[in-house]
């Protein structure tokens, strides 16, 4: 019977016909194409789009009281069921969202909860558009969907609800914030969901749906909120209980592990994208111990007891394969352990490798998500070489034979089962490849979620640290060396770089250098055997691995090992292994194998830099390690790919033997002088960056005879000349030629990044040069770059194509990298350089100031700040107005980045005033105008109110101004009242709780203006709270650096007059001695390193304050000096004076920056000895008797403290 619906009648009304623009008739003009209703062109739809368009269109003008309504949608569904909306099927599909939101949500309305059918169809419809078209919903349409599988979960049968719920899961993935209203019911106790996904659930795919719509509740989108916490603290309760439940009985394994897969999917969405939030250190030890276990499901031969709790503790019960259980020998080929002669047990099991070497690669045949990488065969049990026929008391090959063979390979053959087994074997392989994947997956999630330091004690779980002995811990790396996926490797490579990354302070204390002890294993030993056991380890997957992404992720995962390791506490050698084993793979077919290489170059010559093992490696002449080019597959096939040899699963090596594989048997020597040459490594990168690819076998560039290398390649090369540069600039200064060069080709290329890397090389290489010239370097000036080559270096930079990147606006980051190059020339070659060059860069920083980019701004304002300290400009009054001025607009500036860049500027340029006004005198200071020091000074004063970063430099320029001001100045009335604001301001800056090093810089700036003659600290009102604030913070701030700049600051004043009255001057006593009696209480074990220096420099204080002590303190100074406070004063002095120059280089640097200075031991004794004959002479005024007699208590106690040091 026909339908009287007419379905093919036009569904838009005359107001939707699109209107067509009027075109005049032409031969020029487009040919006509129908468009479709929404003004798209018909013909350029594809099928599936056609399709959709015309059941949409059908399905639009259905109502519910149509006739034949249930067979119509039947038809409907089924028409949009059957297309393939994938993208990847084909790339032209353009269907619009919202034209899906409005059919999904109309339908919905047509389907009653009564025809289960139909419900089912429809929520396979919602399923099938919204994943594959990847639909973003509206608000609307969300809650309409939700709303209908809500009540559809409600009152629907059982057997519809594993596609309802398959539809919801679609439907609330990354929504589950969104859906707020629903979620409360589908949690709670009764819930469908929680009711669903029990471990109590027969029916595994209702638990695996149920599992997986929890799972895209928790996925938190980027830029959106995540799940309520207490949503998410249920599902993670629910995804863990999965997890630690056992397999029901009569369950087949292939369902249970995809119920697994959809637990760990929800865990790790619960995980992702912020800190931990389920619990304490139980529930954190249960997750670990349920991810390591499911990290080797199915993994034959794995049989270990797994606890069910992980603790932050090396504890016996800790996993590891059991002992070997007796097997026949037909059945295994294990070495015998029984009393036979271990040359026999070793020979046996090299036949039967050979035996069963044609069925393993059929029988191991990998199909990880149907890839082909993953096909690789599983290796045969592994050859044991040289140390094969060694007996049972040989300690690591012997003792780690079980772990060296492969667990996949014991249980299992070709002939054990028939075709649809192995397909269902195969299956089976692959679902639980996906489980381990799942597992890493959610252990990454845990380590980039749990605080580093939580981390820590866990290590010894997931990280061999010792030798690998029997049983062998399962550890990480017996994934990354024994797993047949590549997936699975990879991921594991990816759990153990974020492990390792960040972990410096953490192996900073690893050390294996010492002597070993019988008696215990010091954690340092653990740690140092932890690092050798993963250099081992990752150096073995090196050679082993054939899956090109696998591969580059181990040379990053070795690249954050070397990063953080501490090379200079550990024997040498591992560096040496490594860096020749890498070196292989520099010619690698796969871009980001050899970009990771370049990596790991870059990890090794930064490392604790310089590092005598790699200063030696980069001597090495190319002939050394030409060996080291050969790719280990040439050699040796990768042992995945050889039936019957090697297992990449074997056990860390000790570095000997892993040092015989890897053609390296010793250290590198020591070069001789014909030896010496451009490293090796220097070279390569600049062939990298400079010379045409040799093999032009990939998809880059594979046209041309010309092309360089990929950009990445060029971009890391360039990275590790800088790296290099800067930590071994002694061995690349020969090539100060060719890497001029190689910048100046770099800064003429069009790819801004070239030109960025360019000139940071430019940088690195100026800033070396700089180091070798600065004073107290200990490096001889033979050694040094001659001054001719800097300057010729530098004239020959300046002239070529650096000006044009210091015009390049359309690139500010380039801009400013051109600014700081500028900034790295060094003070005494710009003085040799021409004037035009020397005029150009000046002018070239000044112009790039008024750049409205902050990033330039910084990097020029900066420059200006390096240059003002160059000798040949810091006298030039013209060029520090000029600065100056610069410096004050940029102190005004918006960005708190440049303020505190100008900042910074401001406090070098007034440094440069004190320093003039020592070397020029007063005619520097004369012409200098008032009004632009009136401006600085008022700047300033606003700056140290400013943020820290831009406070601790203006309080530092503060104290300069406040020196360099003249007696004349001050007595202006214009000057009166910022002078005072200034001293307020650092005053204030002292006193206030802000940073340590704002508030030491204040302290230091107070006693820089105390060192002006002309400032009136006898009869100034601010005189006191100056010496009040200083006082208060040498005896009571925590910070020992701010206690040794206050206590220096109050040694400053040259005469009496400046501490004001008596009072005053007792005050500063007791606070100094006060300071000095508990120089070393403290909590902080990082303050107690300074102790030493401020017992020092309070003790220089105290005696500066007796050298200028006049008759009216004597009172107050004697009944001190005769208390217990004297005597503790008086063991202090002692120790003073009978130091050293120096109390180590902390302490030197300490006196140097406070100005106190150091001075010789007898130099004290005869500073004392002057004080004793001062004092010794001065008179009572009129006839005060305690005055008289503080001073003879003054004047023993410096006479028995000179007589116990020229005892000594």
């Amino acid at each position: 019977m026909a339908s009287p619906l007419r379905v093919l009648a036009p569904v838009f009304g005359r107001s939707d016909v699109p209107s067509f623009p009027q075109v005049a008739l032409s031969a020029e003009a487009a040919p006509f194409t129908p468009l479709a209703a929404d003004g798209s062109q018909l013909d350029s739809l594809s099928e599936a789009e056609e399709q959709f368009s015309r059941c949409a269109a059908k399905l639009r003008a259905l109502r519910p009281d149509t006739g034949q309504l249930k067979d119509e949608l039947n038809q409907l569904f089924d028409q949009l069921l059957s297309e393939n909306y994938n993208k990847t099927f084909d790339p032209n599909i353009n269907v619009r969202p919202e034209d899906v939101c409005i059919l999904l949500k109309h339908a919905s309305s047509l389907v009653p909860l009564s025809q289960e059918h139909l419900v089912i169809k429809f929520c396979q419809l919602v399923h099938h558009l919204l994943n594959q078209l990847k639909v973003i919903m509206d608000e609307h349409t969300l809650d309409v969907l939700v709303n209908y599988t809500a009540a559809a979960l409600k009152k629907c049968s059982t057997w519809t609800h594993s596609d309802i719920l398959l539809a919801l899961s679609t439907v609330v993935y990354g929504n589950g914030p969104q859906c707020h209203q629903h979620i409360s019911d589908l949690l709670d106790e009764d819930g469908v969901l929680l009711q669903y996904s029990s471990p109590s659930q027969p029916n595994m795919e209702l638990r695996r749906v149920a599992l997986t719509c929890m799972a895209n509740m928790c996925l938190r989108i980027p830029g959106q909120p995540p799940l309520d916490d207490q949503y998410r603290s249920i599902c993670f309760e629910v995804f863990l209980k999965t997890l630690q439940s056992p397999k029901p009985p009569n369950t087949d394994e292939l369902f249970y592990c995809m119920v697994v897969h959809a637990a760990l999917k929800g865990l790790q969405f619960c995980l992702s994208g912020g800190k931990w939030k389920f619990g304490g250190g139980e529930e954190l030890g249960s997750v670990l111990a349920v991810l390591k276990r499911l990290m080797f499901q199915g993994a034959p031969g794995v049989g270990a007891a797994w606890p069910a709790v992980l603790y932050p503790a090396p504890l016996p019960q800790y996993e590891g394969l059991p002992g070997p259980k007796p097997v026949e020998p037909s059945k295994s080929s294990e070495p015998a352990k029984d009393s036979t002669g271990p040359g026999k047990a070793s020979r046996n099991k090299k036949r039967k490798s050979k035996g069963k070497g044609k069925k393993t690669k059929t029988e191991e045949s990998r199909g990880d998500d149907g890839e082909e990488e993953d096909k690789e065969a599983v290796p045969g049990p592994q050859r044991v070489g040289a140390g094969g026929g060694k007996g049972e008391g040989e300690t690591l090959p012997k003792a780690s034979a079980l772990f060296l063979y492969p667990s996949w390979k014991l249980n299992s053959s070709d002939s054990e089962f028939s075709d649809i087994e192995g397909n269902a074997q195969s299956k089976l392989r692959l679902n639980h490849g996906r489980v381990r994947q799942g597992a890493l997956h959610c252990m990454l999630a845990v380590v980039k979620a749990v605080e580093k330091r939580t981390l820590y004690g866990y290590w010894s779980s997931f990280i061999p640290d010792s030798p690998t002995g029997r049983p062998a811990p399962l550890t990480l790396l017996t994934i990354i060396l024994k797993d047949p996926s590549p997936k699975v490797r990879l991921c594991a490579l990816q759990v153990l770089s974020a492990i390792l990354d960040g972990s410096r302070q953490f192996l900073a204390v690893a050390e294996d250098t010492a002597s070993p002890r019988t008696s215990y294993t010091p954690f340092s030993f653990t740690l140092a055997t932890a690092i050798g056991e993963l250099h081992c380890g990752l150096s073995l997957a090196l050679l082993a691995e054939t899956s090109p992404q696998t591969l580059t992720q181990v040379i990053k995962c070795l690249a954050y090992l070397v990063s953080n390791a501490p090379y200079h506490r550990l024997k040498p050698g591992l560096l040496t292994l490594l860096w020749k084993q890498i070196r292989s793979y520099v010619c690698n077919r796969d871009v980001n194998v050899r970009v990771s290489v370049l990596k790991l170059y870059g990890a090794l010559v930064t490392t604790q830099a310089p590092l005598p093992e790699v200063q030696l490696l980069l001597q090495q002449p190319d002939h050394s390690s030409g060996s080291g080019s050969v790719t280990p597959r040439d050699t040796a096939l990768s042992w995945r790919q050889r039936n019957g040899v090697g297992s990449p699963a074997r056990t860390p090596a000790t570095p000997s033997e892993l040092s015989s594989r890897t053609h390296s048997p010793h250290l590198p020597h020591t070069p001789t002088e014909e030896d010496r040459s451009p490293p090796w490594l220097l070279r390569l990168c600049v062939s990298r960056v400079t010379q045409p690819r040799e093999d032009q076998s990939d998809s880059e560039g594979a046209g041309s005879n010309t092309a360089l290398e990929p950009s990445p390649v060029r971009l890391e090369a360039l990275q590790v000349l800088s790296h290099l540069v800067r930590g071994y600039f002694s061995l690349t200064q020969a090539s100060l030629c060719e890497i001029g060069q190689v910048c100046a080709r770099c800064l003429g290329e069009t790819d801004p990044s070239i030109q960025l890397h360019g000139a940071k090389l430019l940088e690195e290489f100026g800033t070396g040069i700089i180091l070798q010239y600065r004073a107290g370097t200990n490096v001889p000036e033979s050694s040094r770059v001659s001054m001719s080559q800097v300057v010729q270096f530098w004239s020959q930079v300046l002239s070529g194509p650096l000006n044009g990147a210091l015009q390049n606006e359309q690139h500010p980051t380039l801009q400013a990298s051109a600014c700081d190059t500028l900034a790295s020339i060094l003070p005494q070659a710009f003085a040799q350089l021409p004037e035009k060059t020397q005029l150009m860069c000046i002018t070239m920083l000044l112009g790039l100031t008024y750049i409205e980019n902050y990033l330039v701004k910084i990097a020029a304002v900066r420059a200006l700040g390096v240059y003002i300290l160059f000798p040949c400009l810091r006298e030039d009054v013209m060029f520090v107005a000029d600065t100056a001025n610069i410096i004050l607009a940029a102190l005004d500036d918006r960005s708190t980045n440049v303020r505190a860049r100008a900042a910074w500027s401001l406090g070098n340029l007034t440094d440069t005033l004190t320093v003039n006004m020592q070397s020029v005198g007063v005619d520097f200071q004369e012409e200098l105008s008032d009004m632009l020091l009136l401006k600085m000074l008022q700047a300033a004063t606003k700056a140290s109110a400013d943020k820290d970063r831009v406070k601790c430099n203006a309080v530092r320029a503060l104290g300069n101004l406040l020196h360099f001001l003249r007696q004349s100045q001050m007595t202006r009335s214009v000057f009166q009242r910022p002078l005072e604001d200034a001293v307020r301001a650092l005053v204030k800056t002292v006193q206030l709780e802000a940073t340590m090093k704002v508030r030491w810089n204040a302290c230091y700036a107070l006693g820089n203006a105390f060192r002006n003659p002309a400032l009136p600290l006898e009869s100034a009102p601010w005189s006191h709270d100056a010496f009040s604030a200083l006082c208060e913070v040498v005896t009571s701030c925590k910070n020992f650096k701010v206690r040794i700049k206050s206590a220096a600051a109050l040694a400053v004043p040259a005469s009496r007059s400046c501490y004001g009255d008596t009072k005053r001057f007792s005050c500063v006593w007791h606070s100094l001695a006060t300071a000095l009696e508990n120089s070393e209480d403290t909590n902080d074990f990082l303050e107690y390193r300074y102790s030493a220096s401020l017992r020092h420099t309070l003790s220089q204080a105290l005696l500066h304050l007796l050298s200028v002590s006049q008759a009216q303190d004597m009172p107050d100074l004697g009944a001190s000096l005769a208390s217990e406070e004297g005597r503790s004063i008086k063991e202090h002095f002692i120790k003073y004076l009978r130091a050293e120059e120096g109390g180590g280089e902390e302490e030197a640097d300490e006196e140097r920056d406070s100005g106190v200075g150091s001075c010789h031991p007898q130099q004290r004794i005869a500073g004392l000895q002057q004080t004793l004959t001062r004092l010794k002479g001065l008179k009572a005024e009129g006839e005060d008797a305690k005055g008289e007699e503080g001073k003879k208590e003054v004047v023993k106690f410096l006479e028995d403290l000179l007589k116990i040091c020229e005892e000594s």
